[in-house]
């Protein structure tokens, strides 16, 4: 939909509050446009009728733009949009057949009372009850057919009543049709916008089982790879920044991390701070897990210093399973659960500034494509002595290639291979 002038936008906004979904605010700018657009077509019958000497017929649409005129300067100064909406249904109800009656019937007024269908197909999109509205029109339609034998038909002219047949029935159809695809292109906007936000808390395939219907999103995954990376001494940094410099390099470091995620196949699970989640291997199971985490830790690490020169991450990753699944209701979170999170964390908490820290198992994996330094055993919380290893980088393909065949499990002891 292309964008309204300045001057139309400026009347579609009447009425509409702050606090308005965007649903409301739709239907309260459709309605408005609908009401501008009756006021202009309006000047066809009001000048026809008025030149054919028709001054009772003429004032009928005149008197709809009197009020439809007034009524929106009210609403443009605060008035109510319920009662504004109310009162043109009923003009859009009675009017028509007030300007049938005036000109003597149904042939003669060229059908005039098909304006009414405005008021009882829009009540779909605008009202509260529409089938009120509905009943009420075709009580009306019904009642025109009653009066019909007791009026006298106007002399209109056959050629100015044909040319009437055809514009009240082509004006009525291209104001619904006006309302529908305005409406209706509103909220498929609308429902694009709140897909892409969905996205940017869910992984995709999480997305679109949530909308398919399934309530209770929770599954289990044998092998990922947790990755978690924070800023190191950024609480002592965050005090010499402004409160605009600490968010905008956070807002310049995860979108960062986040094209890495995009380039290795990870998923993002959230941020905490200046802690960064992201897990591989879910929630569509991958083949090398443990390797992509890796590869994106390293360059995690190479945007830090890019960004800053100082700027140094902390980086722990393990590899086993989890439980991952969706929790909220009107706020949506997809998390992580088990001991391999847990690990991981820990891995990240007890590593050392500036490199990424693995433990053995995730180690076992990655060996034959990265050399490791060997931390030796530390004390970990929650978890005794383990033996995490720091990735020094990637092994030349050739030696990885030739001298380690993937199923290979040998160990080493010293500096690991």
């Amino acid at each position: 939909m292309g964008r309204l002038p300045d001057w139309i936008g400026r009347i579609a906004d009447f009425g509409i509050d702050e606090e308005d979904s965007q649903e409301e605010r739709l239907r309260k700018a459709a309605l408005n446009l609908v009401v501008l657009l009756i006021i202009v077509l309006s000047v066809v019958w009001v000048a026809t009728y008025a030149l054919l000497g028709f001054y009772l017929s003429a004032a009928v649409p005149f008197t709809y733009q009197i009020i439809a005129v007034v009524s929106l300067a009210v609403l443009a100064r605060g008035g109510d949009f319920d009662n504004f909406s109310r009162l043109h249904f009923v003009l859009w109800l009675t009017l028509p057949l007030f300007l049938q009656v005036s000109l003597g019937g149904f042939v003669a007024s060229s059908g005039v009372i098909l304006w009414s269908l405005v008021a009882a197909l829009g009540a779909l999109i605008f009202a509260q009850h529409p089938i009120r509205w509905f009943v009420t029109y075709t009580l009306l339609v019904i009642l025109s057919g009653l009066i019909e034998p007791l009026l006298d038909p106007a002399p209109v002219p056959v050629a100015v009543n044909l040319a009437f047949f055809v514009l009240n029935i082509g004006a009525v159809s291209g104001v619904i049709y006006f309302v529908m695809r305005y409406f209706m292109g509103g909220l498929a906007m609308e429902r694009e916008r709140s897909e892409r936000l969905l996205l940017n808390v869910l992984p995709a395939a999480t997305a679109r089982r949530l909308k398919a219907g399934e309530v209770l999103i929770a599954d289990r995954f044998e092998e990922v790879a947790v990755l978690f990376a924070d800023i190191v001494d950024f609480t002592s940094m965050s005090e010499t920044l402004s409160p605009e410099e600490m968010v905008g390099l956070l807002d310049d470091l995860f979108p960062a991390f986040d094209a890495l995620a995009d380039r290795w196949g990870l998923e993002k699970i959230k941020t905490i701070g200046d802690a960064y989640l992201a897990v591989s291997g879910l929630p569509v199971p991958t083949q090398d897990p443990a390797g992509s985490a890796a590869q994106m830790a390293i360059e995690m690490q190479q945007q830090a210093s890019l960004l800053r020169e100082s700027l140094r991450l902390r980086v722990g990753i393990d590899v086993g399973p989890v439980t991952a699944g969706v929790i909220g209701r009107r706020k949506f979170a997809y998390d992580l659960w088990g001991d391999t999170v847990n690990t991981a964390s820990r891995m990240q908490s007890h590593g050392v500034p500036g490199r990424i820290q693995v433990t053995e198992r995730a180690y076992e994996l990655l060996r034959h494509r990265f050399s490791f330094e060997t931390r030796g055993p530390i004390e970990v919380k929650g978890k005794g002595l383990l033996t995490p290893y720091l990735i020094v980088g990637p092994k030349p393909v050739s030696a990885s290639t030739q001298r380690h065949p993937r199923a290979s499990r040998a160990g080493t002891s010293g500096e690991a291979p």
